[in-house]
């Protein structure tokens, strides 16, 4: 468990320059008791996967510690989204039409808004979730127009067998061509590359909280 926190202050540290970065631990799969050590030091920023886990796991823990951001950073399934609203702060991977009337409707039942990330097929790969890049300028504005969606930013995943520069630039271009101050990007491989391109939010996971199962 002190690898833990110590994991997790070797990045801070690397970060520290970049006062606008966030740092999305993700705790997919680990026990709380393995995620404590830094809930206990006033880490704030949580991301998940599936709903039904974050569910199991966090709903009283945030409770206890109200100052928590849950962060979905999964695929968000149409009837998952009534579990995940108001649990979730922040969901990173809209990525549909459908999704988002499903969202607009659920945050006036709920009366939160979560802030939202529109997940971008950077690498146009069949097999990944996103909105292709030619339709995102339309597709942000029935966001806004139609849904009253709070998007913040851009979410993306870059392939996993190539350099992740190029898809990085391309998302930062892709931003500021919105106005958008936000963008969700960079793993445990490539966060500080992705930084490099704007990235305010950073989602690590087995950097600090070691291998999964």
């Amino acid at each position: 468990m002190e690898n833990v926190v110590k994991n997790y202050n070797l990045i801070k540290q690397e970060i520290q320059k970049n006062t606008n970065v966030k740092l999305v631990a993700v705790t997919k799969t680990f026990p709380i008791k393995h995620i404590l050590p830094i809930i206990n030091i006033d880490h704030i920023h949580f991301g998940e996967n599936k709903v039904q886990e974050a569910q199991e796991k966090w709903t009283s823990i945030k409770n206890d510690f109200p100052n928590i951001k849950l962060h979905l950073i999964g695929k968000l399934q149409t009837n998952k989204v009534k579990f995940a609203i108001p649990l979730f702060d922040y969901i990173h991977s809209l990525d549909s039409e459908k999704l988002a009337s499903k969202i607009a409707d659920e945050q006036i039942k709920k009366g939160f808004k979560p802030k939202i990330f529109i997940q971008i097929n950077i690498g146009e790969e069949p097999q990944k979730g996103g909105i292709g890049v030619n339709q995102l300028e339309e597709f942000y504005k029935k966001c806004l127009d139609i849904y009253n969606l709070n998007i913040i930013g851009l979410m993306c995943i870059p392939p996993f067998d190539k350099d992740s520069t190029p898809f990085f630039e391309k998302m930062q271009n892709l931003s500021k061509n919105l106005n958008l101050n936000e963008i969700s990007m960079g793993m445990s491989d490539d966060y500080l590359e992705a930084i490099k391109f704007s990235s305010t939010f950073i989602r690590i996971g087995s950097k600090i909280f070691g291998k999964r199962n």
